[in-house]
């Protein structure tokens, strides 16, 4: 791929090859250096790219290759022309998309935060995808992304030649759609980008046909059947994108007082007391003596080391 980036003439392509390049290079000190450099790149291209623009008047297009991730995580919606996108971001967040019955409604990224339980997820919507119709910054965003939400329309009658094109379209651009990611790609051109599926306007779906060919076409997959006039829907998909991300919220509690449920520390399946230490302060984490911890399963204010595996809902006691 980076020979590809260093032949390619065409700006617009250029700036999709560095996107690329920079989602798949390792991220550590060591990298820092190589990860300044085609940061720089990229902010080089997207400049050339709008100044090209408004050189023959107006500005035709806006390059919206990334978006700064906020809250527990950021979770993508991708899926063809009216599919319900917008709908879906407006009912879960506070955003205000157009919305419209026609298709390509949506011609630029927007975002909201969702609100899941003591935790703020944020959403991005996007343009549709379909054979007259993909924004080349796309491949960026999704890159970006800690999830994808595969929005399927229960009511179209192309539902599944859809979302096979995008599938295809996404894998021409060298991102794979997976259920879970737990290896690198054979081939590092190639991202694997963890998906789950959103069967939208269940309610147009009466046999639950339409939902079962979902199922077949997207074997392993975890899938959310949602419409924006049921609410138990709407719960059901904020779970549904939490339990993808993989994460879990650890809350805190000051000696001596009750425990903060307002802002949990946010980790990855896995993470311990020593990584919950470390999100408040480096320091703080290398003076800690020890931690007492609160949860279901355990001993009450049992006393735990740096080592201890957290899950979901504990809280913690530092001592330093």
């Amino acid at each position: 791929m980076e020979r590809e980036f260093k032949a390619e003439r065409d700006p617009r392509e250029k700036l999709r090859l560095a996107e690329e390049l920079y989602a798949i290079m390792p991220k550590h000190k060591g990298t820092d250096k190589l990860q300044a450099e085609m940061k720089a790149k990229i902010s080089k291209l997207q400049k050339q790219i709008e100044g090209g623009e408004k050189k023959h008047g107006a500005r035709q297009a806006t390059v919206y290759d990334y978006v700064e991730k906020e809250g527990a995580g950021q979770a993508i919606l991708v899926g063809p022309p009216n599919c319900g996108k917008s709908s879906l971001l407006e009912t879960l967040t506070h955003a205000k998309p157009l919305v419209g019955d026609y298709p390509y409604t949506t011609r630029e990224p927007m975002t909201g935060m969702m609100t899941f339980e003591t935790v703020q997820i944020q959403l991005i919507d996007t343009p549709p995808i379909s054979p007259e119709s993909y924004e080349n910054y796309l491949s960026g965003l999704i890159l970006n992304a800690d999830l994808v939400v595969l929005v399927a329309d229960l009511g179209a009658a192309r539902m599944i030649e859809d979302l096979k094109f995008i599938v295809e379209k996404l894998e021409e651009r060298r991102i794979l759609l997976k259920p879970e990611v737990i290896e690198r790609p054979d081939d590092p051109r190639y991202a694997y980008k963890k998906t789950i599926i959103c069967a939208h306007k269940e309610y147009e779906d009466e046999d639950g046909s339409r939902r079962a060919k979902l199922a077949a076409m997207f074997p392993g997959y975890r899938m959310v059947a949602t419409s924006i006039i049921d609410d138990d829907s709407m719960e059901a998909f904020k779970k549904g994108v939490f339990d993808a991300l993989n994460i879990n919220r650890v809350y805190t509690k000051p000696v001596g007082h009750d425990p903060d449920y307002k802002d949990p520390i946010i980790l990855k399946i896995g993470g311990t007391v020593e990584d919950a230490a470390m999100t408040l302060h480096k320091d703080f984490a290398q003076k800690m003596k020890y931690a007492k911890i609160w949860g279901e399963g355990k001993f009450q204010g049992q006393r735990v080391q740096k080592d201890f595996v957290l899950s979901d809902g504990d809280i913690l006691e530092f001592h330093v």
